[in-house]
């Protein structure tokens, strides 16, 4: 149960945000067949640094977002090939959000060439372009519950409200091997619209690429997870007020991973204790693996009041590597450390949530929802608690 934390935003995990299926076929999908790389012209970026090239993906047609079992949202794979044919470094990105009413957040996912037929197969079953994907991918082999758990790992960048072009330094990148492939996973949020989509969405992505010849240092990304576990406030009342019936609606809405997301944050942070209802959550994730930290973020839906990310804490050595005392939500990028921080397996780190139900209230978004008791869940109806730290090892 240690990886459950590394999945992504987005269960994100349970990432949020993987719980697909998983077989092989040489079947690819239109979708898959005209996805398109090319020089990139157009998106005023940085300038190139040497051995660096712009490749822009986007998806082959226009997308209508129908969200499932009533919802209000839906997550999107969408398989892209920037077509290499050597190794190469993923150096930057700039998400282009084509329909930004409608666009929530999105993660890029690197694909293994030994994952490419896996990745076709689900976007061959799956009715028009791309496949449902709750969670991470859905790829890989083992147990559903533990490819979303280390969905994280395969992360080479993501998008929400406020994010800019992102350009790695210290010369370093995400590593990417001949015929790799990228999973672009889109989260629809339609609650402005009662879940019904007014228009499509044709989202993109600009990556700069490096030759792997440039001797860059490969970057990583772990995901650590609090649950949330926050009561209706005082005066509000109504069946989803009763923590039960919230999960079992979780249940209805994501699946079965959705649920198991909740169970798993509470063995993983409390031990299996029962659930402590509060507005504030902290959750401690041991390190691995030795490396050094070069940038965090904090991920949180529209309740969110403040998020920190420590690094040992209670210690001599404790380190605060993001602190966000006034959580917006239009502004949640990757903050890169002034002053990389180096980190040994044993240490800790820490993610600590305060999320503030009242404003359901207070928010056009949410006004119109029945009052409830919030828990972790995929929605932007839900609540999300995730430190997203950007290391080397």
């Amino acid at each position: 149960m240690k990886q459950i934390a590394g999945a992504a935003a987005t269960v994100i995990l349970a990432s949020t945000g993987a719980a697909c299926a998983q077989r092989s076929a040489p079947v690819a999908s239109a979708a898959v067949a005209q996805s398109t790389h090319r020089q990139d012209t157009a998106v005023p970026l940085a300038p190139l640094r040497a051995g660096e090239r712009f490749v822009r993906l986007s998806m082959a047609h226009p997308y209508p977002p129908a969200p499932p079992s009533g919802g209000t949202d839906e997550y999107r794979c969408f398989l892209l090939d920037p077509g290499l044919t050597r190794r190469s470094f993923v150096t930057g990105s700039q998400f282009l959000p084509q329909n930004a009413d409608i666009v929530h957040h999105a993660i890029f996912f690197r694909v293994a060439p030994g994952d490419v037929a896996q990745a076709r197969q689900l976007d061959a079953q799956a009715p028009g372009d791309g496949w449902t994907c709750f969670g991470g991918t859905g790829l890989g082999s083992g147990d559903g519950r533990v490819r979303q758990f280390n969905g994280g790992a395969a992360w080479i960048a993501a998008w929400a409200p406020g994010a800019k072009e992102s350009v790695l330094g210290n010369r370093t990148g995400y590593e990417m091997q001949p015929g790799s492939q990228i999973v672009m996973q889109v989260h629809y949020n339609l609650l402005a619209t009662g879940g019904r989509a007014t228009g499509t969405d044709q989202s993109g992505i600009v990556l700069r690429v490096a030759d792997g010849a440039a001797g860059l240092t490969p970057l990583r990304t772990t995901l650590v997870a609090a649950p949330v576990e926050l009561p209706c406030p005082t005066g509000e009342s109504g069946p989803l007020c009763d923590r039960e019936r919230s999960v079992l609606d979780v249940w209805q809405r994501f699946g079965q991973q959705g649920a198991a997301t909740v169970a798993g944050l509470a063995l993983l942070c409390d031990r299996g204790t029962a659930p402590r209802p509060a507005a504030t959550q902290h959750c401690d994730q041991k390190v691995q693996h030795p490396g050094t930290v070069y940038a965090v973020a904090g991920h949180m839906h529209l309740l969110g009041r403040s998020i920190k990310v420590e690094l040992n804490p209670g210690t001599p050595q404790a380190k605060v590597l993001i602190d966000v005392p006034n959580y917006n939500f239009d502004d949640q990028g990757a903050r890169p450390l002034a002053t990389p921080v180096t980190v040994k397996a044993g240490d800790t780190y820490r993610v600590t949530c305060t999320h503030d139900a009242t404003l359901r209230e207070r928010l056009p978004q949410l006004k119109p929802l029945k009052p409830r008791y919030v828990v972790w869940g995929e929605g932007t109806s839900d609540e999300m608690c995730l430190g997203i730290v950007i290391w080397t090892g």
